[in-house]
């Protein structure tokens, strides 16, 4: 509730430079807020198609911002393919070529495990912090909570491939939906929290679908299963040995 009263008071700020400012502390709290110190979730990712469907049961850790590791554990064909992410530098290992490869940039916009997420969706950047302009858009009551409306638009010289994302957040933190639209202003995808969740000590969004505006009946839906916080991580935790090679 003080967390609510405090953040409510200051977005009634009438300033200009102070709701741009709220807004942009609102989307990091946001990150941070599932991020924690540290993390350690499992989950099963769903590849939704017409005539097909496809499911991946994952663990990951994360620690700060900058450094994340996705392992697949299931199914068994697919098991031990991993993606490691270290500031903005991205490697993928695969098991039964016995390879890691890095990711380059270009490829970044590209679809990760061939899934509706992309590689730069996964890598969670908090570049959006520091390269977009952050205003509050639209404030309201839903189902008990605030939800804030954030418009972002990047930076005239910053090298992004969207013309603006959108963020509603609700008042405990929660990212209940972001969009992405291009430079003509179409909505190109959406992730959307569809169920919220009390775990690891925290409300957090159980169950989140990534679509495109364009094929809605395609889309990729990510279940998490139980998440831990501001654990103690092996120091090798984020490295290439262990991504080939798990310890933990």
């Amino acid at each position: 509730m003080r967390k609510t009263i405090l953040l409510s008071g200051l977005l009634a700020v009438s300033s200009p430079m102070a709701q741009e400012s709220d807004a942009t502390e609102l989307v990091r709290k946001a990150m941070d807020h599932w991020r924690g110190l540290t993390s350690h979730s499992s989950m099963t990712m769903t590849i939704h198609r017409p005539d097909w469907e496809r499911k991946m049961t994952m663990e990951s850790w994360s620690k700060g911002d900058k450094l994340s590791l996705v392992r697949v554990i299931e199914p068994r064909k697919d098991a031990g393919n991993g993606t490691l992410l270290n500031d903005n530098n991205m490697w993928t290992y695969t098991p039964k070529i016995n390879r890691i490869i890095k990711v380059p940039s270009s490829m970044m916009s590209q679809s990760w495990m061939g899934s509706d997420f992309s590689n730069k969706d996964i890598s969670k950047s908090t570049d959006i912090i520091d390269q977009y302009d952050h205003e509050l858009t639209l404030t309201e009551q839903k189902d008990g909570h605030v939800h804030y409306t954030i418009t972002s638009i990047p930076h005239e010289e910053a090298a992004v491939v969207w013309g603006k994302e959108v963020f509603v957040i609700r008042d405990d933190y929660v990212m209940m939906e972001q969009q992405f639209w291009d430079q003509d202003g179409v909505m190109v995808k959406s992730l959307e929290t569809l169920e919220v969740e009390d775990m690891g000590g925290r409300t957090v969004a159980k169950t989140m679908r990534m679509s495109k505006a364009d094929t809605p009946d395609e889309w990729t839906q990510m279940t998490v299963h139980s998440v831990e916080f501001d654990i103690e991580l092996q120091a090798n935790m984020f490295t290439l040995s262990n991504l080939r090679n798990p310890r933990q």
